[in-house]
């Protein structure tokens, strides 16, 4: 599973008073942590006011970057300051993210065709969220055929079918689980990728239902998440979950991970 950390985001509160306060060592301490836990990733996304957040986003990158060498993922709704931000970046890293909505693709794709940088794409355009899962694959479709064109490989792409809150659903997450089959089949090499805590959103205890779509995510063909890599508990369901979809031989990455620290008591 490739771990996209979640943790440098000013929609947290801890966060967003850290960023207020300019607190640079706590957005440290935070970068160390999750390099340190084994991110693939760490997500970096302001969530302030559009006036500030390029001074923001470039402010918690360089901050990030003085204490971990794992690439950024550049979290913003304003694709312009997604581009933006590349070059404050010491390595390629993640755009996160783009969608079919205006011209985001046409903003990022030609940006990043021709250099090793890899992009979220969201299944949502225009009209909105799809309700179905084929109209959620004719958005992949299209994104596809604009990612063709420009010639990024399906392996430089992050699929997000949507990860949306369990409370309002009425077929749980069959609509997300049927989605990342569909293009699991498609693609072997594409990279699909869910915000694992959004499934909770306004219920009790969440852990639980976060650790439960983990597991049935994985099994459908996810390979990527957004969350939190401190978490050992999520990490020890991951590991665990590997091994048994016969992706770990001989539970040798779980029986590493557990002898380092990463789960476990």
């Amino acid at each position: 599973m490739i771990i996209i950390g979640e943790k440098i985001n000013g929609s947290i509160p801890s966060v967003a008073k850290a960023i207020a306060a300019k607190d640079g060592d706590s957005i440290r301490r935070l970068a160390e942590k999750q390099s340190q836990a084994g991110a693939a990733f760490i997500d970096v996304c302001a969530s302030v006011p559009g006036e500030e957040e390029l001074e923001v986003l470039a402010w918690l990158i360089g901050l990030v970057q003085e204490v971990s060498d794992v690439p950024i993922s550049i979290d913003s709704p304003n694709a312009a300051h997604c581009v933006q931000a590349i070059p404050l970046c010491k390595k390629p890293g993640l755009i996160n993210s783009v969608s079919g909505e205006g011209d985001k693709i046409r903003q990022v794709f030609p940006v990043i065709a021709d250099t090793p940088w890899q992009c979220i794409a969201l299944l949502c355009d225009d009209t909105g969220i799809p309700k179905t899962v084929e109209k959620r694959l004719a958005v992949f479709d299209t994104l596809m055929q604009q990612a063709a064109a420009y010639k990024i490989a399906p392996k430089r792409l992050y699929i997000d079918p949507l990860v949306e809150m369990l409370c309002t659903a009425e077929d749980g997450i069959a609509l997300v689980t049927q989605t990342v089959k569909a293009l699991r089949e498609q693609y072997e090499d594409i990279h699909i990728v869910g915000a694992a805590s959004n499934i909770s959103f306004n219920l009790p205890a969440r852990k639980y239902v976060n650790q439960g779509f983990i597991i049935l995510a994985m099994q459908a063909g996810m390979d990527s998440a957004i969350l939190d890599p401190l978490n050992k508990d999520i990490q020890g369901l991951i590991y665990a979950t590997e091994a048994l979809l016969g992706q770990d031989d001989f539970c040798i990455e779980y029986i590493g991970a557990f002898r380092e620290g990463r789960f476990g008591s």
